[in-house]
């Protein structure tokens, strides 16, 4: 997603105001300076820490913010959120506002960046769709998850994903590879299921090749039907092809449902597309928001203009967390 360097400049002066001074390694997050056993609880301060963890022989940089008033607690939920192409973790803190919603609803958000250069920030090397030869970011995004759990912050039981554009389309595809690290998804704007293929007849379809899940797995999404960078019926960039209905009935196959789909208009401009009966009650649900750009539902923070419009009537935050705490609850029970 290209953005202005007007807008990256904003953006960066008011997130700057907030960045911490210490940059932690991952080493001593999990064990201490003393290099002993992993603590039993999470030894984060409240707020916002930069932590540098090393993977792939390189050191990657993970925003972490513990809620407040859950300083010292130990096992929390985890919410993993992916920025987007051309973009920062810092810039996807802000535009999601997510860091208020871990403060309300008591889980862990850790905001790891990528490495690839790409515009006024980075973009995401994602599995069958990007050049070869650049970072693992699926072993990334597996190291962090190992520095959270293993340092006691984090349980391993609750880890959830979400990402924004080319930040979704790499927590679709680490989902595909890697269900049995994840409890659930929730992507904004850029559900895949698979690289795109054509077919005989020339149509975009997710190649079954490159999305082979072991396990059934939670899939939550939002897509807007005025989306012109990812387009909710398909086409666009050759990384995109196919749409996002096409990607959820993909994933509702993949988990096994036999009921749907079956759609709720949930407000004016949103209905809510859901497959159920499912495998491990994996249910798929996507959120469509007629009218909606490629924007983070409920986001107060302005994007530039081609992003098209932001839809006031739902919170993405809000929604995913209701469908991770269920998903919680039910892999808990």
């Amino acid at each position: 997603m290209n953005r202005p360097k007007a807008f990256c400049a904003a953006l960066t002066a008011v997130c700057a105001l907030f960045l911490p001074a210490a940059v932690p390694s991952a080493a001593a997050v999990a064990q201490g300076t003393d290099g002993g056993p992993p603590r039993a609880g999470c030894d984060l301060k409240a707020g916002r820490t930069t932590l540098s963890v090393t993977s792939g022989g390189l050191q990657r940089t993970v925003l972490v913010h513990v809620p407040p008033r859950l300083e010292g607690h130990g096992h929390l939920p985890m919410v993993l959120n992916l920025h987007s192409s051309q973009s920062r973790a810092l810039w996807q803190i802000a535009i999601s506002q997510m860091e208020q919603t871990a403060d309300r609803e008591g889980f862990v958000l850790v905001a790891p960046q990528g490495a690839v250069t790409a515009g006024p920030g980075y973009r995401w090397n994602v599995p069958h769709v990007s050049e070869p030869g650049g970072p693992d970011d699926e072993r990334f995004l597996s190291d962090t998850i190992d520095t959270l759990t293993r340092s006691g912050c984090a349980d391993p039981r609750r880890v959830y994903a979400t990402g924004y554009s080319g930040g979704a389309r790499m927590v679709s595809q680490y989902a595909c590879d890697h269900p049995g690290r994840l409890a659930a998804i929730a992507v904004v704007a850029g559900l895949r299921a698979g690289a795109p293929v054509k077919d005989a007849s020339g149509t975009y379809l997710p190649d079954p090749s490159t999305c082979r899940p072991h396990r059934a797995l939670p899939v939550l999404s939002f897509s807007g039907t005025a989306d012109t960078v990812n387009p909710h019926n398909g086409g666009g960039f050759g990384y995109w092809g196919y749409g996002a209905e096409t990607a959820q009935r993909r994933w509702a196959a993949l988990n096994g449902c036999r009921l749907g789909p079956r759609t709720v208009q949930v407000t004016e401009h949103v209905s809510r597309v859901t497959h159920s009966a499912c495998r491990r009650g994996a249910r798929v649900s996507m959120y469509v928001i007629d009218g909606g750009g490629h924007t983070w539902p409920g986001s107060t923070i302005p994007l530039p203009p081609d992003s098209g419009p932001v839809n006031p009537e739902i919170s993405a935050n809000d929604v995913m967390w209701r469908f991770f705490a269920a998903e919680g609850r039910s892999r808990l029970s």
